[in-house]
């Protein structure tokens, strides 16, 4: 199973945290080895500047989201694939 992250690349969402969830992310993915089962893509903004930053993993809308809220959801995706 693959798991698509989308990071809203506006400058709203960049400068509400999403360079540091972006960061956050990648470094996530390296500790646990989980680059085969998932994919970072940018977004366009899609002027929801008010409830960045966003992100979108697997078609679900994460706004207003924290690097803390990050990782709780990547835990989840991280124990869906190791059960797998």
């Amino acid at each position: 199973m693959t798991t698509e992250i989308k990071i809203c690349m506006g400058s709203a969402c960049f400068a509400k945290g999403n360079l540091d969830n972006l960061e956050f992310i990648k470094e996530y993915i390296k500790e646990n080895n989980m680059e085969a089962n998932l994919t970072i893509v940018g977004a366009l903004c899609e002027n929801k500047c008010s409830e960045g930053p966003r992100i979108i993993i697997n078609e679900k809308e994460y706004t207003n989201i924290t690097k803390e809220q990050i990782k709780e959801v990547l835990d989840s995706y991280l124990k869906i694939i190791n059960l797998n």
